[in-house]
């Protein structure tokens, strides 16, 4: 049989690929695939205080330092002082790069008598200014900040597009990479997320023609909701570029911007088989002996009072015993009154935070926006580098209908520690009467072990209990267990079933004292059945032994009798013996003998 010929198909060749200029920015040249394009113009747009300026700036600034690019700033709005005053609190030392011409910013004053509309109109007296700003410097990126101060003075719409038209086309034959900022058009695009289309909600800028000549097109967004405030960035347009089409969260804090993306996240975090305990070793047993393995995330989960806060005290105390770092943020109580709390079960997390194995950050919620909680969360995890984290609690995010966003933001969370082999526990408070085996904010797929605790309500008593509820790749059990809170800690107790089933408090102490007292009346008829087969066992050892002495005496008799024949037939052959030597007869045989042993005689 002939071997089937293989072809093998030649190698596809690599696409090329829109060159792109990194801005420095974290996230964005993520969700954008390396930056914005390379010598073509990008418009940033948004309404007042959303951070297009500092956006425009940071990209300037990055490019100067990061990529030794040179970069060209022209602002319309604000003078070089007050530019360089307004970013130092990012630690931008503007007056520094001019002074080593990596920036260059020219203050351009529009005034009506400047750029009039007569006759032919055109900007030559301001690309003149341009040209010569990019070329001394060499720059190689343009920020124009804003453009509405450029054609305020213009209410002719054909000559306000042909002079647009012809901005853009000149900054693509300089060849520089530029930003364009621009205001928000007359609606909102706080709902073009939502929608997904610019033109049914209206202008992104006030002109309503930038975003249609512009390669790129960004959009800021700066809401609030439930009284918090949140930043969003949304890439519109990107032609030639693949690129994230969802809005992000983005920040504006003392390092300047940050983006936070979601759904480039990737999930190839490392693996491990190790485990780390809970803390509480009979818990561990219910989890295959073990505990949680090393590096994943743990729900704890119940109604209040049920023992979370607890639990994740056991966690973190364990962590520090074996010589690891944690943090712990709480949101809803102090430090120092979880300190206190948690000296009641002995557990002393105040000595862990004196000998630095242990930090608390403790913040209200409504402190700042997710975003913001996201980045404390994750700078403070950075500078620490702990190995075990806990939250407490995840229900404190949620204000209104933002379950979305609160989950959006845990999943970015958990993938981060996750990603630097974590071990994370967070506690989720449960409301009364809801569903127990859910939680509010809907993360159980994010979980790997998910422990439940919850009031059993019986006998007019409360009391707590615990099961696994899942815990992937392990073991675990299936049992419920009641557990204490003692002055040593939390203390699981022994699986008890009573007639009506697993009982637990004071139902359970009712029934073992029952079970106990059916057991000593068990044991006492017992022993009382023992003592009557033993009296028994005498009785007939007795009558055993007065059978033998009965037996003993009748055979002494015997042997008596016939050792008395015995005698007396010994005599009588010894007389018989006599006569017959005194007849001289032949004497031939013992009769005697011959009489004692039939058998032998012949």
């Amino acid at each position: 049989m002939s071997k089937p010929s293989h072809n093998p198909t030649p190698r596809e060749k690599p696409r090329p690929q829109l060159p792109k200029t990194p801005t420095g920015i974290r996230g964005f040249d993520e969700i954008t695939g390396g930056g914005l394009p390379t010598g073509r113009p990008t418009l940033v747009c948004g309404g007042p205080g959303c951070g297009k300026t500092v956006f425009g700036i940071e990209f300037l600034v990055n490019g100067a330092v990061q990529y030794d690019e040179p970069g060209v700033l022209i602002s319309f709005q604000e003078s070089t002082e007050e530019l360089i005053s307004n970013v130092a609190s990012f630690g931008y030392d503007l007056a520094e790069l001019i002074r080593r011409k990596k920036l260059l910013i020219d203050c351009v004053r529009v005034e009506r008598s400047e750029i009039e509309e007569a006759g032919k109109y055109d900007l030559e007296g301001l690309f003149i200014r341009m040209g010569h700003a990019i070329d001394s410097i060499g720059a190689k990126r343009v920020v124009l900040d804003t453009i509405e101060s450029l054609f305020t003075a213009l209410p002719n719409p054909p000559i306000l597009r042909a002079e647009l038209s012809r901005l853009f086309r000149w900054l693509k034959e300089k060849g520089v990479t530029v930003v364009i900022t621009g205001e928000s058009g007359e609606t909102s695009v706080g709902s073009v997320g939502s929608v997904g289309s610019v033109g049914s909600v209206g202008r992104l800028t006030r002109q309503g023609l930038e975003e249609y000549i512009s390669d790129c097109v960004v959009h800021l967004d700066h809401r609030v909701s439930d009284q918090i405030s949140s930043r969003r960035l949304r890439v519109i347009k990107y032609r030639g570029s693949e690129h994230g089409t969802n809005e992000y969260p983005f920040l504006i804090d003392e390092g300047g911007l940050i983006v936070l993306p979601i759904t480039t996240l990737s999930l190839e975090h490392v693996i491990t088989n190790q485990s780390v305990s809970s803390g509480v070793s009979r818990l561990d047993a219910m989890l295959g002996g073990k505990g949680y393995y090393k590096g994943s995330s743990v729900l704890v989960s119940g109604t209040a009072g049920t023992g979370k806060s607890s639990l994740a005290a056991h966690f973190v105390d364990a962590a520090c015993r074996r010589g690891e770092r944690a943090i712990y943020f709480a949101f809803e109580e102090p430090a120092a009154q979880i300190e206190r709390d948690m000296r009641s079960i002995g557990i002393d997390l105040a000595h862990w935070v004196r000998k630095g194995m242990l930090e608390f950050h403790s913040t209200r919620p409504s402190t700042y926006g997710l975003e913001k909680h996201l980045l404390l969360m994750e700078r403070a995890i950075d500078a620490f580098k702990p190995q075990v984290v806990t939250v407490d609690p995840l229900n404190s995010f949620l204000t209104g209908g933002n379950q979305i966003e609160v989950k959006g933001m845990l999943m970015r969370l958990v993938n981060f520690m996750k990603l630097k082999g974590i071990t994370c526990l967070f506690t989720s408070l449960t409301s009364g009467g809801a569903p127990i085996e859910r939680t509010d904010i809907a993360i159980s797929s994010l979980i790997d072990t998910w422990a439940l605790l919850r009031d059993s309500d019986y006998g007019g008593e409360r009391n707590r209990t615990i099961y696994v509820l899942k815990s992937r790749g392990m073991p675990h059990s299936n049992q419920i267990r009641e557990f204490l809170l003692t002055d040593k800690g939390i203390e699981l107790r022994d699986v008890y079933v009573g007639p009506a089933g697993v009982l637990t408090g004071t139902a359970r102490l009712n029934q073992e004292a029952i079970d106990l007292a059916s057991q000593l009346l068990r044991d006492q008829e017992m022993k009382r059945g023992l003592d009557e087969l033993e009296g028994n066992r005498r009785i007939l050892e007795a009558r055993i032994a007065a059978m033998r002495g009965e037996f003993a005496v009748q055979e002494l008799a015997s042997r008596k009798v016939t050792d008395v024949q015995q005698a007396i037939e010994i005599v009588a052959a010894e007389q018989r013996k006599k006569m017959a030597h005194a007849r001289r007869a032949d004497i031939t045989s013992n009769p005697v003998a011959r009489r004692a042993n039939p058998r032998k005689s012949t």
